[in-house]
């Protein structure tokens, strides 16, 4: 408020960086079940991601924060301004900087060290040895997220001073989002196996291979359409992969070239964010925007992350 700039200018480049990782980085729910129905490595999903994603933010973020603000002047809520918020934790009751960091680059790190070991086994670079098999065993998405997870248990639980039942409560509490990711995912991996088993997948092989439409380009395609029919990026992501993965079976791209396609997916999963969208909600609540400032600031903000995102991907393209 000093500074007498709209909260859009600080705001939009934190929203963005946000929604770049919700979409384009693993951990996140959406793209470790676009890489699982693609059988794409994780690894290089984490690494185009990251390289990809950082262009991407600082476009949708810092750019267009500084035009949007200068068009839609939101001031801080009142309840924001207050040294201590209804509901607020204490400063001193907060993790610690470094037990996140930990926390979140564990997993990261697992699974770009699985996906590069992988390779070296591979190409021979490195003999196959008991530690190059425990390197990939605990690099595996599901072995990386446990590990996170007891990690999370232990410094922001236990080590907390939280009891037992506050944390068999917390965990009970984060089955619920976690039981919708793994039945949307179930239903994309049936959904790409009727597609594979009813031949329907090798006619979109067909088709697609006499036209001049990249796979990169239909992915991020389809994903825009349920993206904008239903609303939500990670169903959209999901259902997106479910359908062209039976094309690429045929198509046979290598690993980095599959990585690409889950960003492409991503990005097209990102655009037009509307009503249907639960952030396009939360944003409008906790800015103190109408309908009409949140199209203009939010969703043109996702917008810019999807076609900045398929962009930078097709170029990537070129070099792989």
């Amino acid at each position: 408020r000093d500074t007498k700039r709209s909260l859009l200018y600080y705001g939009i480049p934190l929203l963005a960086g946000l929604a770049v990782t919700h979409s384009f980085m693993p951990p996140t729910p959406g793209p470790i079940a676009v890489a699982e129905i693609l059988d794409a490595q994780l690894g290089w999903v984490i690494f185009f991601g990251f390289i990809l994603g950082i262009p991407t933010a600082i476009i949708a973020g810092p750019v267009f924060g500084k035009y949007i603000s200068g068009k839609i002047n939101i001031q801080p809520p009142e309840e924001m301004m207050a040294r201590n918020p209804a509901g607020a934790t204490a400063p001193e009751n907060l993790p610690s900087f470094r037990s996140i960091a930990l926390i979140i680059a564990v997993p990261l790190v697992l699974i770009l060290v699985n996906t590069f070991t992988a390779v070296l086994v591979d190409k021979g670079v490195i003999a196959k040895t008991t530690v190059s098999d425990i390197l990939i065993f605990l690099g595996h998405p599901f072995s990386a997220l446990i590990i996170a997870a007891l990690l999370a248990v232990y410094f922001l639980g236990i080590r907390r001073g939280k009891s037992k039942q506050e944390l068999l409560d917390l965990s009970n509490k984060a089955l619920g989002p976690a039981g919708i990711i793994i039945l949307v995912t179930g239903a994309g991996g049936v959904l790409k196996q009727i597609l594979v088993d009813s031949g329907i997948g090798e006619m979109m092989a067909n088709s697609i291979s006499d036209s001049a439409l990249p796979p990169i380009l239909l992915a991020w395609i389809l994903a825009a359409i349920v993206r904008v029919t239903q609303g939500s990026a990670t169903v959209a992501m999901i259902t997106a992969a479910g359908i062209i993965a039976p094309v690429l079976s045929f198509i046979n791209p290598g690993a980095p070239e599959l990585a690409l396609i889950v960003i492409s997916i991503a990005s097209g999963a990102t655009i037009l964010s509307h009503v249907n969208d639960s952030g396009f909600w939360l944003v409008s609540k906790y800015f103190g925007m109408d309908e009409r400032q949140t199209f203009r600031s939010w969703t043109m903000m996702e917008t810019i992350i999807g076609i900045c995102g398929l962009a930078f991907t097709m170029l990537a393209s070129l070099f792989v």
